[in-house]
């Protein structure tokens, strides 16, 4: 596998840090707006990622790109990509 394959099937996220409690490890909301498949209704859907973050640098409030990775713990499978 070459690098460029790799890089693409990984999981890119946008979202919100809603907490930095942890050593090296934020907590990222990401929000979607779906429609419903059998009622029509659109909803906003939440879910929350933990994500490493090496440096402590992100803080709550933060709008953050998070990337999918190898799984570093046992919920923490995503890293801190960039600011937005």
């Amino acid at each position: 596998m070459t690098k460029a394959t790799e890089q693409k099937n990984k999981k890119v996220l946008k979202g919100k840090v809603v907490s930095d409690k942890m050593g090296k490890t934020v907590v990222v909301l990401i929000e979607r707006y779906v429609k419903h498949p059998k009622y029509g209704k659109f909803m906003n859907l939440t879910k929350r990622y933990k994500a490493h973050d090496e440096t402590n640098a992100f803080k709550v409030g933060d709008v953050v790109e998070i990337e999918e990775t190898r799984p570093m713990s046992k919920d923490k499978c995503f890293v801190v990509r960039t600011t937005k």
